[in-house]
């Protein structure tokens, strides 16, 4: 069966509802008015060849787009894996990893990200995201001070002199480049992989469909061509 044959269970409004995360650079870009991106990208690619159209609603961070899908307001969202998402989320494999890192201020003594887990440091990260779920388990020492978003999260460290910032890689080095006097680590705490993501309650076999349309189109150009209108430099999963 196709996957157009899936498209009653996959978007049973008749058209593809799809949630764009707007806190991840990396993967969309724009605003609310005007969104565009590799997740808007692959969303039309994979719409189309269900046969209906996508309807795009964005979302300032990964948290609100996963507490819409208790909402059921969504049918493919753009997610990082994460075994705390993993009961009401379903994922395709994944199909892009960005790293999640440090934003310092130059002056930090920390040249490696292990050097931030200590007692009496804070850590700005935004609330919900991959990386906050990951630290959250992962500090032993270090605290963390959560922001509504990964944007509020660098606004946070900037304003309360925190000792770092957490987030994906290429946010981070773009504030920083406009921002002397900060700098972001080489090294990362963990590799964040992100995936094609459907509500977990959609039939088995509609989301078995569907993420093999996702491992097809992984293998094929559109997701480099993708990334590299959008201008981000990514490790591409095939």
């Amino acid at each position: 069966m196709s996957l157009a044959d899936h498209r009653s269970a996959l978007a049973p409004q008749g058209f593809l509802r799809v949630a764009i995360n707007l806190g991840n650079p990396v993967l969309a870009q724009g605003d609310a008015r005007s969104p565009r991106g590799p997740s808007l990208e692959l969303a039309t690619a994979l719409a189309q060849r269900m046969g209906v159209q996508a309807r795009f609603t964005c979302h300032d961070a990964a948290a609100s787009v996963v507490a819409a899908a208790d909402q059921d307001d969504w049918d493919l969202a753009f997610l990082a894996i994460d075994a705390a998402r993993a009961g009401r989320i379903a994922f395709s494999a994944p199909y892009v990893e960005i790293e999640g890192t440090y934003l310092v201020r130059e002056d930090s003594p920390a040249q490696q990200v292990a050097e931030l887990d200590r007692d009496g440091l804070r850590i700005a990260v935004g609330r919900g995201a991959a990386y906050d779920l990951f630290l959250s388990r992962e500090l032993c020492h270090a605290s963390i001070e959560r922001a509504d978003t990964s944007a509020a999260a660098i606004a946070l460290f900037d304003q309360q002199q925190l000792d770092a910032a957490a987030g994906v890689r290429q946010p981070l080095t773009a504030w920083a480049m406009t921002h002397p006097g900060h700098r972001v680590l080489p090294d990362r705490f963990t590799a964040i992989q992100q995936a094609v993501a459907a509500p977990a309650s959609r039939p088995a076999d509609a989301l078995q469909a569907l993420f093999a349309e996702v491992d097809a189109i992984r293998s094929g150009p559109l997701l480099g061509e993708a990334f590299a209108r959008a201008g981000q430099a990514v490790t591409l999963l095939r």
